[in-house]
């Protein structure tokens, strides 16, 4: 096989945005698509192999397995390894036992499914996963566990069947990924059914160059082609962003990309120099361990930092995955790929005890719940038991294009509740607590809970789904008539700013002046509609962030029965934007300040009396929704009109007078 140095330097341009797109570096925002530029590379190197060896008529499955394990296992057997104490030290039990499910998944070629099943991609958790790059690998290995047979099949026999079948089944693979983005955007994303397509184009271009004249084109047309590659996937790593539906038709931007750069890049055009320079093929060559290198490095850094790393840290941990790759493929790489240093039963005995090794490992640590009683005390162990999610809040919230209806609401007490909770993911809990409240009652509540969504009544939104939900499930807590009391509970703040970086807010280049502006005014619109149904409107605003999960800041406590959060300093700042506006808010408006039950004059809590208030660094827990739930019910005026005096000092309202 002729070796092609702007393959390698298109290596570099598929792994420089993941990594720095990991590292939080906002201006590659799109860098996730290099995955899906290496899938392309994958699918046309194996295939060009794969096709040689079959026409020299010396295709050996063994041979390709060995291949496979002398590429892919050195290299991820030593950061296996080299991740175990950081992971022992710095890990909590609830992630040392994430981790260690990640291990037996990782040797299993299955984290992809791992994965899926626990977290969004683009989730803030995912951040924490030190595997979670590993799911392209599971990918990978799939597609090839089956796609060497295929080829092997229909090779001898048609070939014009088999490029049918493989034109046939990317095309299904991708429909099923504009259908899945919609469905079930994490499945989508995570799944070898939805990916294959990716693969299979760069098999597609492997086997038109291995056709008799090939590859004919005039220098205008390589020219004019290849660069045309480079600027469709330039334009998916700067324009792409996490709201971006993913891998949809949006992913033929990098992957046909990288096809034409594959087909019509040559030495001579400027694409081939740029992509061909020494510079792009020295990073191409230890693209692989680069890739290894960089999320457990930035993931046990955000572990490690209170406040979370600073963006020289992590522009410094970048060069140190630079390093680490170097030497990575220096002296494991390249010797591992020497048959003359290590023979085929060395190499498949290596890759049988290092599985061995690290199931082993990762079992031990799933079966002993993270090493819980070694690495928790009894008192540590009783807060802990307390950092409790609502039991509703997989079965009753909604995310996505197919979102579950407002009239399909979870209710709690009754189908007919005259009390609604609104909001995004920050008010499942309340909901949960508020029905927990009214249970005496028999007052019922329904909740109506968005993931990630901002107040978004009659605006677009680049959150799929969100924007049509809200207008519904507005419309319809309007038009109800049974119900009389609304609860509005967002992440404002997040909603207007983004999430704070530690203890520091910070200002993505998403969150503009103008966003800002129509997120509020949609908040204010959504509050007038409730107001003008005659409605009874409370907003409880959002509770203060924490610098950490709530279970680390546990664990580092002297005391975990009473842990300290934020400064209420620094929560002034966060809020002041939301304080300095809640005037704007339509009169008979009534506000709740989760702080004043969650705070002092001079720090905000992360646990008091022995109890969590929050599930994870910003969701209440139950018991901290429960104090919220209690307050909303106790301190109702509902005898007189706004004004009336209030019962705690939780609250406010806005005046009578309209804004």
């Amino acid at each position: 096989m002729e070796y092609r140095r702007e393959i390698d330097g298109l290596r570099a341009v598929a792994v420089l945005p993941v990594i720095l797109f990991h590292a939080g570096f906002q201006f590659f925002g799109g860098g996730f698509v290099g995955v899906d530029i290496f899938f392309v590379i994958s699918g046309y190197l194996i295939t060009t192999i794969l096709i040689h060896e079959l026409e020299a008529g010396q295709f050996s499955i063994l041979n390709f397995y060995e291949r496979r394990a002398r590429r892919i296992l050195p290299a991820l057997f030593l950061l296996l390894l080299a991740c175990l104490p950081f992971a022992w030290f710095w890990l909590v039990p609830d992630d040392l036992k994430s981790f260690s499910q990640s291990l037996v998944a990782v040797i299993s070629f299955a984290s992809n499914i791992l994965f899926w099943q626990q977290s969004d991609y683009f989730d803030s958790s995912a951040e924490f996963k030190p595997l979670l790059h590993t799911w392209s690998l599971a990918v990978e290995e799939q597609f090839y566990l089956l796609f060497p047979l295929f080829l092997m099949l229909f090779w001898r026999r048609d070939q014009r069947l088999l490029l049918a079948v493989l034109v046939g089944s990317a095309l299904a693979s991708l429909g099923a990924a504009q259908w899945g983005v919609a469905k079930d955007p994490t499945a989508t994303f995570f799944l070898l059914p939805t990916r294959g397509w990716e693969l299979a184009i760069g098999s597609l271009c492997a086997y038109y160059m291995s056709r008799p004249g090939a590859g004919q084109h005039s220098p205008r047309v390589r020219e004019l082609a290849s660069l045309a590659g480079l600027g469709m996937i330039g334009i998916s790593i700067f324009a792409f962003s996490k709201y971006t539906p993913f891998p949809s038709v949006y992913a033929l931007l990098p992957t046909v990309g990288a096809a034409m750069i594959i087909l019509f890049a040559a030495p001579a055009t400027i694409a081939g120099k740029i992509l061909g320079s020494r510079a792009m093929v020295g990073v191409g060559l230890v693209s692989y361990s680069a890739y290894l290198w960089h999320q457990p490095i930035l993931a046990f850094a955000r572990h490690r930092s209170m406040e979370g790393p600073s963006p020289a840290l992590m522009a410094s941990l970048v060069v140190l995955t630079m390093v680490l790759a170097y030497l990575s493929w220096q002296f494991v790489e390249k010797p591992f790929r020497n048959r003359s240093k290590f023979g085929r039963p060395q190499v498949f005995g290596f890759a049988i005890a290092g599985s061995l090794l690290f199931l082993g490992i990762g079992v031990v640590g799933h079966k002993t719940d993270g090493m819980r009683s070694v690495k928790t005390t009894p008192q540590q162990q009783e807060v802990l038991r307390t950092v409790t999610a609502s039991p509703k809040r997989t079965a009753c919230h909604t995310k996505g294009l197919d979102y579950r209806k407002p009239q399909d609401a979870c209710a709690f007490n009754g189908p007919d509740g005259e009390w609604a909770v609104f909001g995004d993911s920050h008010a499942i809990e309340l909901a949960y607590a508020l029905g927990v409240e009214l249970k005496g009652s028999r007052q019922g509540v329904r909740q109506f809970t968005f993931s990630g969504c901002t107040p978004s009544y009659q605006r677009a939104d680049v959150n799929p789904g969100c924007s049509d939900w809200t207008r519904e499930a507005v419309d319809f807590i309007a038009a109800d008539p049974h119900i009389k009391e609304v609860v509005v509970s967002y992440r404002i703040h997040s909603a207007l700013f983004g999430d704070h970086e530690g203890i520091y807010p910070r200002l993505p280049g998403e969150f503009t002046d103008t966003k800002r502006a129509a997120i509020w005014a949609s908040y204010k619109t959504i509050l007038n509609r409730f107001i003008s149904a005659g409605k009874h409107v409370t907003v409880v605003l959002q509770a203060p962030e924490l610098p950490r999960q709530v279970d680390k800041l546990i664990r580092q406590a002297d005391d975990p029965r009473t842990v300290d959060g934020v400064s209420m300093d620094w929560w002034h700042r966060r809020s002041a934007y939301v304080e300095q506006r809640l005037g704007e808010l339509p009169a008979g408006v009534r506000i709740l300040r989760p702080e004043s039950l969650f705070c002092d004059a001079a720090r905000c809590y992360a646990v008091k009396d022995a109890k969590a208030l929050y599930f994870d660094d910003d969701h209440m827990s139950t018991y901290g929704a429960g104090l919220v739930a209690h307050s909303v019910v106790a301190g109702q005026p509902r005898a007189c009109e706004t004004g009336c005096p209030l019962e705690s000092a939780a609250w406010t309202s806005t005046p009578k007078e309209s804004h």
